[in-house]
Order: structure tokens, then C-alpha cells, then sequence
């Protein structure tokens, strides 16, 4: 299991990185940290902070967020939706069976 890091450490070694003075690769070197490491908390950090990676320096619009939200509740919607469908279908073809003559 690694070893835990205070807050405050990973706190600055993720500015000394978004400085950009030095590669990903020496930071990590410098502090004793892998690599992988110090890429999963950019990561973890970016997305906290609202960071895209697009523009790794500005934070997402609000009307982005917003967006991508509401696409992600009318998605969960129409899934529904279609659930709610099948089972109509299927009642209706369940019923008519009773209703047709024999």
C-alpha cells in the first residue's frame, strides 16, 4: 500500500508543476514521487479546480458546465423514457392477446 502524503505536500508539489518551469517527469523526480503519481493528482487537481483539458490554464465556463449537466439529465431521461415504452409495449401486447378471438 503507498505510503499517504499530507495535503499540504501534494498542495505544492501540484503548483511547483502547473508552473510549468520543468517537465512533469523532473518535478516528480525532485520531490521523490513517480511520475504516475504526480500525474493522477494534476488530474484529480485539475478536475477539482474545474480545469478542462483543453485549456489547462483557464477554468471551465459555467454555461459548459451547465450544458453537460443538462445533457447528462436528458440522457438519464430518454433512458427512462424508453424503459417506460418497453413496458407499455409489452402490456399492451399482453392485453390484446386476451382481447383477440380464439
Amino acid at each position: 500500500m503507498p505510503k499517504p502524503f499530507l495535503k499540504e505536500f501534494r498542495r505544492d508539489v501540484i503548483a511547483v508543476a502547473r508552473q510549468g518551469d520543468q517537465s512533469i517527469a523532473a518535478v516528480a523526480r525532485n520531490f521523490g514521487i513517480s511520475e504516475s503519481c504526480l500525474s493522477r493528482w494534476l488530474k484529480i487537481a485539475d478536475r477539482k479546480d474545474g480545469i478542462t483539458p483543453d485549456t489547462p490554464a483557464a477554468p471551465a465556463r459555467t454555461g459548459e458546465i451547465d450544458l453537460e449537466a443538462e445533457n447528462r439529465e436528458l440522457r438519464k431521461r430518454t433512458k427512462q423514457l424508453e424503459q417506460e415504452n418497453e413496458i407499455l409495449r409489452r402490456a399492451t401486447a399482453y392485453f390484446a392477446r386476451d382481447v383477440l378471438p380464439k
